[in-house]
């Protein structure tokens, strides 16, 4: 595989987009809002700048995976020459079934189909398209650049062959595969998920503060970062998203979401992205509980 391109220029698209130029891989960099590509492309270099500072990368190779990156606005000019496209577009089953359908038109019939999708089924995202065999799941952890975890799931369809190609793939830009079988939440969502609806409800029932709850986990369990610290990172929408698709695929009361959650969401509170969630993203060196959650308002 020579010529990759990513669709989606969000925090999880650029991420991967990096990954892959940084490794000596051609990579199109596809999204319907030039805007987007722009700052996409800013959030890459900065990123590559941390590293250079770090001391792992040399301004030549900045230079040289920045080199590597093509923007485009048309899937179609962006995919036709791709080996493998990975789709990184939002946490929504009717926009990649649409877009599944779309790069099944515009690539060669040997091009690997891969989603980002942290929890939607790909043997039905799969079903958009006349070669399921090539449809398979690479879910990156955030951020990508960091995070060493690559989730290969398998769709219902997908042969050996195709899930061999993309875990050595995985290998070779330093990431480690770990290969799972298609069901809502996959590994890592279905474990975490309900964690973090259970620290919410935790928080919405009394039991405890924002900073309380998150310190409780950081201390006592040693996670490097709170359940409502994390859901706010990851995006609170994005988790309503994931425990809806939970709560629907298993039909288990335990996944459904937390009125809490549901209505900060709706409220456009939705963690970093936006500024507010539980914690104040005003200034994240100095993360403060949200004014709503704080224990001693007024």
């Amino acid at each position: 595989m020579k010529q990759i391109a990513v669709i989606g220029s969000g925090t999880m698209g650029n991420g991967i987009a990096h990954v892959f130029a940084q490794y000596g891989y051609q990579v199109a960099f596809i999204d319907i809002s030039q805007a987007a590509l722009d700052k996409g492309l800013q959030t890459i270099s900065t990123n590559l700048d941390r590293q250079v500072k770090k001391g792992t990368l040399t301004e030549v190779q900045k230079a040289e995976t920045l080199a590597r990156l093509s923007p485009f606005t048309s899937l179609a000019d962006g995919v036709q020459n791709a080996d493998l496209v990975v789709e990184a577009a939002t946490e929504n089953v009717e926009l990649k079934l649409k877009i599944f359908a779309d790069m099944d038109a515009q690539t060669r019939p040997d091009t690997i189909l891969a989603t980002n999708t942290s929890s939607i089924s790909i043997t039905k995202i799969a079903s958009a398209t006349k070669r399921p065999d090539k449809v398979i799941g690479m879910h990156f952890m955030n951020p990508v650049p960091v995070m060493k975890l690559v989730e290969i799931i398998r769709g219902y369809l997908t042969s050996n062959e195709t899930t061999q190609i993309i875990t050595e793939l995985s290998k070779k830009i330093e990431k480690i595969p770990v290969e799972v079988n298609d069901y809502p939440g996959f590994v890592s969502n279905r474990i975490l998920m309900p964690m973090i609806n259970e620290a919410i409800y935790t928080l919405w029932e009394g039991v405890a503060g924002v900073a309380e709850i998150d310190e409780v986990m950081k201390l006592g369990m040693a996670h490097p970062m709170g359940p409502l610290q994390l859901a706010d990172f990851i995006g609170l929408d994005v988790c309503l998203a994931i425990l809806n698709v939970l709560y629907t695929g298993f039909g288990n009361p335990k996944y459904a979401p937390c009125p809490l959650l549901v209505n900060m969401v709706q409220a456009g509170h939705k963690g970093a992205k936006s500024g507010q969630g539980f914690y104040d993203w005003a200034n994240p060196k100095e993360l403060k509980v949200a004014p709503q959650f704080a224990r001693n308002k007024e």
